[in-house]
């Protein structure tokens, strides 16, 4: 793959750890290819509501009983990923999730777990580190904790990078070994702290997005920095 290692030569990690990195340009290394043409947006997968048991009605009435109202589901701390097979699509719910969280009902072991549920199930492929390290560390969560502090997020636009673009066109079949896709993402994420304390910031990513043929996609991991 000497087209892609050319193109994504600076996209390396710099933690200095040798499993980290080879892990990491095996992830970069398949990133192969654009989808052009894809499908238009599909919505978040709906949550299941269980609904309480109907009231019964009270003895000698005629009247029929009426459905109690169904139970919200407990919230969760990630959202559900979304079922399409556009990788923009995809990487822009995925952004999203990645980006937004909440300090103050959640742990930062159940907003990681939430987090699992995005990524691909290729061990192979999935750079589970590059994810977790877009989370902040664990005493860094007790103070936002204590500070009552979450965020939400929006992401505005997604494409593919033009040096991903140029790998495809000199190796368009290349895609066909794992289907994992560069998406570059920018949007915007909106904090919010105890007291009424509130900020915004401008925001870019670029994920690794699987999307096999007849698959959903699913997160690989997130690059070591923004590809234009």
């Amino acid at each position: 793959m000497p087209t892609l290692k050319k193109h994504f030569a600076s996209w390396r990690d710099s933690s200095g750890e040798p499993s980290s990195v080879l892990h990491r340009s095996a992830m970069i290394g398949v990133v192969l290819a654009v989808l052009l043409g894809v499908a238009g947006l599909t919505a978040y997968l709906t949550r299941t509501e269980d609904p309480q048991p109907r009231a019964k009605a009270q003895p000698k009435s005629t009247a029929t009983p009426r459905p109690a109202a169904p139970r919200p589901e407990a919230k969760k701390a990630v959202a559900a990923p979304p079922r399409t097979s556009d990788p923009v699509t995809f990487a822009k719910a995925a952004t999203e999730a990645l980006w937004t969280y909440d300090a103050r009902r959640f742990s930062r072991t159940e907003h990681l777990a939430g987090l699992k549920e995005w990524m691909t199930g290729e061990e192979k492929y999935a750079d589970s580190a590059s994810v977790s390290g877009e989370v902040p560390g664990k005493a860094l969560w007790s103070r936002m904790r204590d500070n009552r502090q979450h965020a939400t997020a929006k992401a505005d636009e997604g494409h593919f990078p033009e040096a991903f673009k140029t790998a495809m066109s000199q190796d368009p079949g290349a895609i066909t070994e794992a289907y994992i896709y560069a998406v570059t993402v920018t949007g915007k994420q909106s904090l919010s702290w105890k007291d009424g304390g509130t900020g915004a910031e401008p925001r870019s990513t670029t994920l690794a997005v699987q999307c096999r043929p007849h698959h959903d996609c699913a997160l690989v991991g997130v690059l070591p920095e923004v590809a234009p």
